[in-house]
């Protein structure tokens, strides 16, 4: 018969670390922790498998029922207790475990095994009443929520409520007799709500407990984080069922939660808080404001000292930064957890980078170690020192995730969900999140919390998700039904602004000013390491020297798409350019062009200038003419004033230029053929430039590429006026330009062609973003109409024009690739859509033989990191 159920305690266990998949993450390292000789407290675990049966035959797993019986009678003679004894009780707590890290998603319940009776003998054995009786409210609490599916709400309200009424602020500070009475209350809203008792038999309770981990695998909130963080559906959960351990037995007794490193900045440091004489989901939750563990140094210095050996060696035993739970009896401590820790991508970095320093890991596990998305939420703006210096901050929080934010305010995760839909800026303001806030955590531009310390809930999700996050805010006065936040004596709406800064804790009133990142030392390292390894070259997309010289301090060893036409968008070049188009002959076309090619001159240059020695990829015009007309009747006559035509003559033209699909029309290639002096004026804008930029030293490298190539006869008419310009600049500079003129394969014909097209080329850039669209026959401006449909009903996995479609679009790479390198093997080619900077689309270049890619500048980091997981997987593969 299949084995459903594992065992582990003094010291042997059935499973280890590598069991994730069936134990579940937690599992698998309450096993190793115990082989390793860490005080654990027993138990056994459910597998993951039990819970897939179950979902998938609607029933448990014949056999189970027996199995934990067994486990249970180990638990019995390791403790010396018994399940359900009415003197000296056994009791477990339930909790569930994924093969990954779902912080807080799915359910947990302590001090199962009490009752009416039960709870007696507790109070006897332990010769503590006030004890018992608050472990047994805490027991009816957790199971009325996660079992019985009771608001938690209803059990917090009677608490404050006798809290009130014996004039004390603390949980700690009720008595036995006041805990007798809240149980009392507990069980009547029980009765009210479901029209039947509380469970009474243990047994009963195990079982319904068990179910209750089960089904909390499909609970909303972890739907959503899976959808998140793309995890799959039919994994499961396992169940860990373990013998309690009490950190609410006085004040020798806590509860504490720590990380071997600094989970924020990275740092070598332990970073942890202990609750004293309190439960783990005190300190989770953020129910209490906990302590900092450096206090317990001075408080207790032989557990701290434990305390730090044991982190120490899991750290050494995985390998890599550990989050751990541990839990202080009576002064005896017990680890309850250890798992990988989630932290900022900047600790991310550095945490790697610092590893290998350490000799603990290799630098081709420090670059698998670090997310490409991660340095996505890495560049993340911050608050500009010109505000901060202006402006003071009108709180402050405990600084739970890096990174500034700014955005209107919202109380609750449905509203702040809405109104990031309709396109606004939000932050999340709550007293506390729960696990259920998780879709309005996932669209806020950061998180805001009243309470709460570094280990709650909001830090945890915040930091995985790379969002900015403070907490523990206690300036704040929110009140959520009147939708309004008082902060020392001000009030400010649902829907004002505020922004925050994630790194030092500040809140302010207002829109601040944000700035960009910089590179940092750990990720400069961590990035000399990608580039020994990549064999992907990572150039930018950039259409001024600001951008180029941007770039170049993100790595980009070239500019992969320079769009001149972004240049004719500025200032009074626009002028330039309503001439030209309106222009009734070839002449005054001319003359409009003569205005514009200093100005392109110019830009070129600097971008020669900032890419000193690298190669920069121009693409030629491409939009169609009607983009730089006027549309409305006031922007006509402003024109036709300006220009001296009519404005009829004006709207003429307008309308002559109007297409039905201009996506498909009079663009690219096809303006350079029919006005060859719009390509003859920006070819001599390019070399004139590289001219210039020759004679002063700088090595400037142009390749002139012409875009929308479906036919060869189009390249070789257009690759003629180049070379012709190009030659008569030289000719006169004097100098010898190194250049290469090559198309962007952007149609499908041009992949089908690309033997024939390659005559005529020296280079192919892959512009996905129009090939995807010609390929699906989808309009990029138009899809987001059908898309979420298509993805929630797996028509597609991913948005195609933000990932590759690796089965059509990649195939058809692939025949450009293969037929342009047969007829031309020393053909060079690259992407310059902005897949050139999504993770798994630069893995798939890699993997199909690209030379290079190219991306946005803050998306250069992203790509290099990328192209050299890629090289990595490809030798794990073999």
């Amino acid at each position: 018969m299949k084995k459903y159920v594992y065992s582990f305690g003094d010291g042997k266990a059935e499973g280890n670390a590598q069991m994730r998949d069936i134990l579940g993450g937690k599992g698998a390292n309450l096993h190793e922790m115990t082989r390793i000789g860490i005080p654990v407290p027993p138990g056994f675990t459910i597998s993951a498998e039990a819970c897939v049966y179950y979902f998938k035959n609607k029933k448990l797993p014949e056999g189970l029922k027996e199995e934990v019986g067994n486990a249970l009678r180990f638990l019995e003679q390791q403790t010396g207790k018994k399940f359900g004894d009415k003197e000296n009780p056994l009791l477990v707590s339930v909790r569930s475990g994924a093969r990954v890290s779902m912080p807080g998603m799915m359910d947990t319940i302590l001090n199962l095994g009490l009752n009416d009776e039960t709870v007696k003998g507790l109070a006897k054995k332990t010769g503590d009443e006030r004890f018992a009786y608050d472990s047994y409210r805490r027991f009816i609490q957790m199971f009325s929520d996660v079992v019985l599916g009771i608001e938690r709400k209803k059990f917090e309200e009677v608490i404050e409520r006798k809290k009130e009424e014996k004039g004390v602020k603390l949980d700690t500070e009720l008595s036995a007799e006041d805990w007798k009475e809240i149980v009392n209350e507990f069980k009547k809203i029980v009765r009210e709500e479901i029209k039947e008792d509380f469970p009474e038999n243990p047994e009963d309770q195990l079982w319904k407990a068990i179910i209750a981990v089960f089904e909390s695998w499909n609970n909303k909130r972890a739907i959503e984080y899976r959808r998140i963080y793309k995890i799959p559906d039919d994994w499961g959960t396992a169940c860990n069922v373990q013998v309690m351990v009490f950190g609410n037995m006085g004040e020798d007794s806590g509860t504490g939660v720590a990380f071997s490193r600094n989970p924020s900045t990275g740092e070598k440091e332990i970073f942890g808080e202990f609750l004293p004489n309190a439960q783990g989901e005190d300190v989770v939750a953020g129910i209490r404001t906990p302590l900092a563990l450096s206090v317990l140094k001075d408080k207790n210095p032989s557990l701290y000292n434990q305390l730090i050996t044991i982190f120490e060696k899991l750290e050494r035993h995985y390998r890599d930064m550990q989050d751990m739970e541990f839990t202080v009896e009576k002064g005896k401590l017990y680890f309850l957890q250890t798992r990988t820790g989630k932290r900022t991508p900047r600790a991310s970095v550095k945490i790697a980078v610092d590893m290998v320093k350490e000799g603990i890991i290799t630098e081709k596990e420090a670059i698998m170690r670090v997310k490409p998305e991660d340095l996505e939420k890495l560049l993340h703006p911050q608050i500009s020192p010109e505000f901060e210096q202006k402006n003071s901050a009108i709180a402050k929080g405990l600084p739970a995730s890096p990174g500034a934010a700014v955005g209107r305010i919202y109380f609750t995760a449905d509203k702040a969900m809405e109104k990031a839909d309709e396109g606004e800026n939000v932050i999340l303001v709550r007293v506390e999140t729960s696990p259920d806030d998780i879709h309005g955590m996932a669209r806020a531009k950061g998180i805001l919390t009243a309470i709460g310390g570094m280990t709650s809930h909001a830090a945890v999700v915040a930091r995985g998700m790379g969002k900015p996050c403070i907490v523990g805010c206690e300036a704040l006065h929110i009140d959520e039904d009147r939708k309004i936040m008082e902060v020392n004596g001000k009030v400010f709406k649902e829907g004002d602004f505020i922004s925050i800064d994630g790194n030092t804790g500040n809140v302010y009133e207002g829109k601040a000013e944000l700035i960009e990142p910089e590179i940092f030392p750990e990720l400069s390292q961590l990035l000399n390491f990608t580039d020994k390894i990549r064999k992907l070259g990572v150039r930018t997309n950039a259409d001024t020297p600001h951008d180029a010289k941007k770039a170049r301090e993100f790595g980009a060893e070239g500019i992969g798409l320079c769009r001149t036409e972004h240049m004719f968008f500025e200032g009074e070049r626009i002028y330039a350019m309503q001439e030209m188009i309106l222009a009734e002959n070839k002449e005054e076309r001319r003359k409009a062009l003569e205005k514009l090619l200093p100005l392109q001159r110019e830009d070129f240059y600097g971008i020669f200038k900032a890419m000193d020695g690298y190669p920069v990829t121009i693409r030629t015009l491409d939009p169609p003419l009607h983009e730089f007309l006027p549309k409305d009747e006031k922007s006509i006559q402003e024109v036709s004033k300006r220009i001296g035509k009519s404005p009829e003559e004006i709207k003429k033209v307008v309308e002559n230029l109007r297409e039905l699909n201009p996506m498909l029309g009079h663009r690219g290639c096809r303006l350079g053929i029919t006005y060859p002096e719009i390509t003859e004026m920006q070819a001599r804008a390019i070399f004139e430039a590289a001219a210039k930029a020759i004679k002063e030293g700088i090595k400037a490298i142009p390749e002139v590429m012409i875009p929308l190539v479906g036919i060869k006869e189009e390249l070789r008419m257009q690759r003629e006026i180049v070379e012709k310009v190009a030659k008569e600049v030289m000719e006169r500079e004097g100098v010898e330009i190194p250049y290469k003129i090559g198309t962007m394969i952007e149609i499908p014909r041009a992949c089908i062609t690309a033997d024939e097209i390659a005559e005529v080329a020296e280079f192919f850039s892959f512009g996905t973003n129009d090939l995807t669209q010609t390929t699906f026959g989808f309009s990029r401006d138009d899809i987001a109409k059908f898309l979420p449909f298509y993805i929630e009903k797996g028509i597609l996995p991913d948005d195609p024009f933000k990932t590759i479609d690796q089965r059509g679009v990649g195939e058809l790479m692939k025949i450009g690739i293969n037929k342009g390198r047969e007829k031309n093997p020393n053909l060079k080619i690259g992407i310059c859509g902005e897949h050139g900077g999504e993770p798994e689309s630069v893995k798939f270049c890699h993997k199909i033989g690209l030379d290079y890619v190219s991306c946005s500048p803050f998306r250069v980091p992203i790509a290099r990191l990328s192209a050299a997981q890629a090289v990595i997987e490809e030798e794990n593969e073999k």
